[in-house]
C-alpha cells in the first residue's frame, strides 16, 4: 500500500516478481532488452492488486516505458463488448498519437472499435484481434509497452476471448501484458473462471497471487496512514478486523481519523464503516458521491454535472473535497471510486426512493442526448428507474449494438431483458409499435449464435406459450424460428413447426412474399431431414424465385446450398463443383449462416467420399470464419469442430483431436461441454486414461436428450469397461445406449452396428482371458448372434430404402461378423474354419482402409495376426503385427500395445519396450531434458512439485532409466523429444 510520501508499504516480493516477469529488472541491469511477457495477477477484493499494479506502472514509466491501463466495468446485464480495449485504444492515442494514428489507418477495425457505431456491418472478430495485436506489437517495437487490464472478473465475453488470444499468441516485441481479477469473485459458475484457468496454463504466462498482508505489514500501513499514534488496542483491532486486506485497513484507519473515535466503537460491517467515512464530507459532496455511485465505477464530468445540476463552481468545490478525502480519484475521462467496493457500499446505502430518482435522472439525461452514452447504459438506468418502456426500447438497441461488434452473448442478454420487461401487460400497452415476436426471434437466434441452443429453444417455447396474445403472423414467425433452432443443432423435429407456420400464414391471408420465401427456405431444409428430397426441391425452387425477386441475397445463397445438397445426394463427379459454387455464392452474399452451412456441407461431402484431409480443411474454414464473427460456438462451427475431431481421430491425428475437443483453453457454453468431453473419450479409452470410467459415469447424467452424446459415451465406455474386465457393465451400457438412441432417433439406427461390434469384441477378449464357464460362453455367443441379427435387419432396411451403408458402415458390419467368429473360435462353440476366420479379418482390415481409420485398422490387424499365428502363417503374422505395433506406438494406444504384447510382438531388445507416455509426461520429459528441476517444472506448468515428482518417477520407470540424465538420453534416442 502507498505511504503518503510515496513509499509502498509491503508487497516487496510481489513487486520484485512482477518487475522480473515484465522484463523491467533485466532492462535495468542491462542484461537484456525487455521481451514480450504476460502475467496474471489474482487476489481477493481490496487485497491491494491495484496498488501493486500502479507501482509497477510508475516504475515502468520512470524507466521510459509507455504504460496504459484499461478497466473492465461492472454493468451487470448491460455489458458493453470490448469496453476495456476501447479505453486502452483511447489512452494509447493520447500517449503516442502519431504512431497510433498511422496504425489505425492500416487497421480500420480499430477505428470502428473507437467509434463504437450502433449500425453498419458487424466487426470481423479475427480482424479486430489481429488489429489489436498488431497495434501493441508495433508500439512495443519502438518503446517498451506495459498494458494492464484491471478487473477482468467484470470483462464481457468478447474481451475475455480477445485477452485469451493475445496471451496465447504472445509478442515478439517489448510488450508486457498484465491482467488482474478478483479471485474471490470466481465462483463455480463465474464466466471468467474457465478462462482464467486456461490463461494460467498458456505457455509463457505467469501467475501471481497477491496474498493478504502479514500482521507486521498491516501495522506499518496503519502507522503510515495515521501518523498520529493510535492506541495499541486500536491498532490491534484494525489488524484483527482487516485480516490482511489493505482496503479494510485503509477504511478502518480513515474512519478512525474522521470520526475521531476509537475503532472499537465502529460497526464491524464494512458498509457501516464507509458511511462513517462519508460523514466527514459536506452535504453537497455527499450528494455528489451518491450520484456518482449510481453511475457505476466511473462517471464522466459531463454526466456528473448534468445529473447533479450543480453550478460549475459548486461541483468543482465538492469534487475537490471528495478527491482530497480519497473517496473519488480523477481519471482521464472523469472520476472513479477509489475502490469498487466503496462505490458498491455507497450505492447499497441509498434509500430505495433516492436510488430510483437518481437512476431516473441519469436515464433522462442520456435519453435527451445532451451527454453521450450507450444504449446499454440507458437500459440499465431506465430499468432501475422503473421505466420499463424506455428500458425495453434501449435494451433492444443495446442488443443490436452488441451484435454489430460481434457479441451474441451480450446481445441475447439485452433481448431477454426486453422480453422480460415487455411481459407486463401495462408495458405492452405502451409498446404497440414493438414486435415482441421479432425480439423473441432475435433473442433465440443470438442464443443459437452463442452456442446456447437449448436456452434458445426454451425461450421460444415460453414465447409460444403466450398463444392467445399472438396474431397468426406473430405465431408463425415464432414457429419458423423454432424450426430454425431445431434444425441448427438436432434439437428437435424442424418439420412440424414450419408446416404449422406456413398454414398460419395462409390462414392469415398474408401476401408478404419475403416472409413466405424465408419460410419456404426453412421448409425445404426441414424436408431434407426426413429424406423427402422431391418435396424439398420444389419448396427450395419456389423460395429461390421469391428471394431473387426481392433481392434477398443471403437467402438466395442459403437456398442454393439446399439445392446443391439435394443434387449431391448421388455422389456424382460434379457434386464438388456444385457445392463449391454454392460456397462462392454464399461468400459473395455476405450471409454468415449461409456461408458456414455451405462449407459445412462441402466438408461433409468430402468426408462421405473418405477424403478426410479435404474435409478437415473445409471445416477449419468454418471454425475460422465463425470465430472471426464472434460466434465460435454457433451450431455449424460446433458441428464442424466435432466432425473435424472425429476425422482427426480416424486419421490417427489424436493430438489434433484432443486440441479441438479441449474444454479448458476456450470454454464453450455449458450445454456443449458434455458433447465435447464425450467425443474426447475415444482417445482416452484407447490410451488407457485413468479417469475414463469415471467420466463415462459422469456423462451418462442427462444424456437421454442427446443421441450423439449417448453414442460417443457408449462406444468409449464399452471398451473402457471391457478392458477393465467389467463385462457386465459393458453389456449394461450397450443395452441402455441402444434403447435410448432407438427412442430418440429410430429403432434401426445404423450406429448400433458399431456398438455391437465393439461389445462382441470385448466378449471375445473376455473368453480369451479365461475364467468363463461353458454356460457363460454359450450365453455370450447367443448375445452376439442377437446383435448380428439386428445388424442384418439394419442392412436390409437401408437397402430397401435405396440408402445402402457407406464404406464406414460396411467396415463395421464386417468387423461385427469377424468378432462373432473370433468369439466362437475362442469359446469353441461351432467355430468357423480357420481359412474363413482369416478371410473375415482380412476383409475387416481392408474395410478400415477403404474408409481410413488408423486405430481400428491396427486393432483389426492385431486380431488378424492372432488368427494367423494360430494357423501357422507366422511370416504374414509378423508383418501384420509390425504394422499394427507401428501405429499403436505412434498413437500412444496403450491398450492395443498390451494386446500386441500378449501376442509376443515385443520390439527388438536393443530398442527396448515401446514407450507410451501421456501428453503431460511428454511435456515434463521435455523440461527434464532441458535440465529443469522439479520445482522449476512445477512453476512453469502450474502444478505442485510433488505432482511433478510423481510424473518424473513414472517416466523413469517407463523408459527403464536410472537417472534424469539417462532418461533424457533414452528419450532422444527413441525420438520421444
Amino acid at each position: 500500500m502507498r505511504h503518503p510520501h510515496g513509499t509502498l508499504v509491503g508487497r516487496a516480493a510481489e513487486l520484485d516478481e512482477l518487475t522480473r516477469a515484465v522484463g523491467l529488472a533485466e532492462e535495468a541491469t542491462g542484461s537484456r532488452a525487455p521481451a514480450g511477457s504476460a502475467v496474471l495477477v489474482a487476489g481477493d477484493a481490496g487485497v491491494g492488486k491495484t496498488r501493486v499494479l500502479d507501482e509497477l506502472s510508475r516504475r515502468c514509466a520512470a524507466a521510459g516505458w509507455t504504460t496504459v491501463t484499461g478497466h473492465c466495468v461492472d454493468l451487470g446485464d448491460s455489458a458493453v463488448p470490448y469496453l476495456a480495449i476501447s479505453e486502452v485504444l483511447g489512452r494509447l492515442s493520447a500517449a503516442r498519437p502519431v504512431e497510433v494514428e498511422a496504425l489505425v489507418a492500416d487497421h480500420p477495425a480499430l477505428a470502428r472499435l473507437a467509434a463504437r457505431p450502433s449500425d453498419g456491418p458487424a466487426l470481423d472478430r479475427a480482424e479486430l484481434v489481429h488489429a489489436v495485436h498488431a497495434l501493441l506489437e508495433a508500439l512495443g517495437a519502438t518503446q517498451p509497452l506495459l498494458l494492464v487490464l484491471e478487473d477482468a472478473h467484470w470483462a464481457d465475453a468478447s474481451t475475455r476471448e480477445l485477452v485469451g488470444v493475445l496471451l496465447s499468441r504472445g509478442f515478439s516485441t517489448a510488450v508486457s501484458v498484465v491482467v488482474s481479477y478478483r479471485s474471490d469473485d470466481l465462483h463455480r459458475r463465474h464466466p471468467l473462471r474457465p478462462h482464467a484457468a486456461a490463461w494460467a496454463r498458456t505457455p509463457g504466462v505467469r501467475r501471481l497471487t497477491v496474498e493478504p498482508m502479514a500482521d507486521a505489514e498491516v501495522r506499518e500501513l496503519v502507522r503510515s496512514l495515521h501518523p498520529e499514534p493510535l492506541p495499541h488496542a486500536a491498532v490491534e483491532t484494525i489488524v484483527r478486523r482487516a485480516e490482511g486486506n489493505a482496503f479494510f485497513v485503509e477504511e478502518l484507519v480513515g474512519a478512525a481519523r474522521s470520526a475521531a473515535t476509537a475503532t472499537d466503537g465502529l460497526p464491524e460491517d464494512l458498509a457501516d464503516l464507509l458511511l462513517v467515512r462519508l460523514e466527514s464530507l459536506g452535504e453537497t459532496a455527499r450528494r455528489v458521491v451518491r450520484v456518482a455511485a449510481v453511475a457505476g465505477q466511473e462517471v464522466s464530468h459531463e454526466l456528473l454535472a448534468a445529473t447533479t445540476a450543480l453550478a460549475a463552481a459548486d461541483l468543482e468545490d465538492a469534487l475537490r473535497e471528495i478527491v482530497e478525502r480519497h473517496v473519488l480519484v480523477p481519471t482521464e475521462h472523469g472520476y472513479a471510486f477509489r475502490h469498487a467496493l466503496l462505490g458498491e457500499a455507497v450505492y447499497d446505502d441509498l434509500l430505495p426512493g433516492e436510488r430510483v430518482r437518481l437512476h431516473t435522472t441519469y436515464a433522462e439525461v442520456l435519453q435527451a442526448g445532451t451527454v453521450s452514452g450507450s444504449a446499454a447504459q440507458l437500459a440499465l438506468h431506465a430499468r432501475a428507474a422503473q421505466d420499463p418502456v424506455t428500458a425495453v426500447r434501449a435494451s433492444v438497441r443495446a442488443g443490436r449494438d452488441a451484435l454489430a461488434v460481434g457479441g451474441p452473448e451480450e446481445a441475447a442478454r439485452h433481448f431477454e431483458t426486453a422480453l422480460e420487461l415487455a411481459a407486463d401487460p401495462r408495458v405492452q400497452a405502451e409498446l404497440d409499435d414493438l414486435d415482441r415476436s421479432d425480439i423473441g426471434g432475435a433473442a433465440a437466434k443470438a442464443l443459437v449464435s452463442a452456442g446456447q441452443v437449448g436456452r434458445g429453444r426454451q425461450l421460444l417455447e415460453d414465447e409460444l406459450a403466450r398463444g392467445a396474445e399472438l396474431s397468426d403472423v406473430e405465431l408463425a414467425d415464432l414457429l419458423a424460428t423454432l424450426s430454425y433452432v431445431h434444425g441448427m443443432a438436432d434439437a428437435g423435429d424442424p418439420l412440424a413447426p414450419i408446416e404449422e407456420a406456413l398454414g398460419l400464414l395462409e390462414r392469415a391471408g398474408s401476401t408478404d412474399e419475403v416472409r413466405r420465401a424465408r419460410y419456404l427456405a426453412r421448409y425445404a431444409k426441414a424436408l431434407l431431414v426426413h429424406d423427402r428430397e422431391t418435396e424439398a426441391g420444389a419448396a427450395a425452387a419456389e423460395a429461390l424465385e421469391l428471394a431473387a425477386a426481392h433481392d434477398l441475397h443471403s437467402l438466395v445463397a442459403d437456398v442454393r446450398v439446399t439445392l446443391a445438397r439435394i443434387d449431391t445426394g448421388d455422389d456424382s463427379s460434379d457434386a464438388i463443383e456444385r457445392l463449391e459454387a454454392a460456397v462462392e455464392h454464399a461468400q459473395r452474399s455476405g450471409g454468415l449462416n449461409a456461408g458456414l452451412r455451405a462449407r459445412y456441407v462441402l466438408g461433409f461431402f468430402h468426408y462421405r467420399r473418405h477424403d478426410l484431409e479435404s474435409a478437415r480443411a473445409v471445416w477449419r474454414e468454418v471454425m475460422t470464419i465463425a470465430d472471426r464473427r464472434g460466434q465460435p460456438w454457433t451450431p455449424y462451427a460446433f458441428e464442424a469442430r466435432l466432425m473435424s475431431a472425429l476425422s482427426a481421430y480416424q486419421q490417427g491425428a489424436w493430438d489434433d483431436a484432443d486440441a479441438l475437443l479441449d474444454t479448458t483453453t476456450r470454454r464453450p457454453p455449458e450445454e456443449l461441454v458434455g458433447t465435447l468431453r464425450a467425443q474426447r473419450l475415444a482417445v482416452v479409452a484407447a490410451r488407457g486414461g485413468p479417469d475414463g470410467i469415471a467420466t463415462v459415469r459422469e456423462l451418462q447424467a442427462g444424456w437421454e436428450a442427446d443421441g450423439l452424446r449417448v453414442l460417443t459415451v457408449a462406444a468409449a465406455g464399452i471398451d473402457l469397461y471391457g478392458d477393465a474386465g467389467d463385462l457386465a457393465a459393458a453389456i449394461d451400457l450397450h443395452e441402455r445406449a441402444v434403447s435410448t438412441v432407438a427412442r430418440l432417433w429410430h429403432p434401426l439406427f445404423q450406429a448400433q452396428v458399431r456398438l455391437g461390434a465393439l461389445l462382441v469384441g470385448q466378449l471375445a477378449t473376455a473368453v480369451e482371458r479365461g475364467g468363463t464357464t461353458a454356460e457363460q460362453r454359450a450365453q455370450l455367443v447367443a448375445r452376439a448372434e442377437g446383435l448380428v441379427a439386428r445388424a442384418e435387419e439394419i442392412v436390409r432396411g437401408r437397402a430397401a430404402a435405396d440408402d445402402p451403408l457407406g464404406a464406414e458402415g460396411q467396415a463395421w458390419v464386417m468387423r461385427l461378423h469377424a468378432e462373432v467368429d473370433r468369439l466362437r473360435w475362442r469359446a469353441d462353440l461351432d467355430p468357423p474354419p480357420a481359412e474363413e476366420l482369416v478371410e473375415r479379418w482380412r476383409a475387416c482390415v481392408a474395410g478400415f482402409e477403404a474408409h481410413p481409420h488408423v486405430f481400428e485398422r491396427a486393432r483389426s490387424q492385431a486380431r488378424l495376426a492372432a488368427v494367423l499365428q494360430a494357423t501357422g502363417v507366422t511370416d504374414e503374422a509378423a508383418g501384420v503385427l509390425a504394422s499394427a505395433r507401428q501405429a499403436a506406438v505412434r498413437l500412444g494406444a496403450a491398450v492395443l500395445l498390451a494386446e500386441l504384447d500378449r501376442l509376443g510382438a515385443r520390439p527388438p531388445a536393443e530398442t527396448g519396450r515401446p514407450t507410451v507416455l501421456t501428453p503431460r509426461e511428454r511435456e515434463i520429459l521435455a523440461l527434464v531434458a532441458q535440465g529443469h528441476s522439479n520445482g522449476q517444472i512445477g512453476r512453469q506448468l502450474f502444478i505442485s512439485t510433488k505432482t511433478v515428482s510423481v510424473h518424473v518417477s513414472n517416466v523413469l520407470a517407463k523408459l527403464g532409466a536410472a537417472s534424469r540424465t539417462e532418461a533424457a538420453a533414452i528419450a532422444r534416442r527413441r525420438g520421444l523429444l
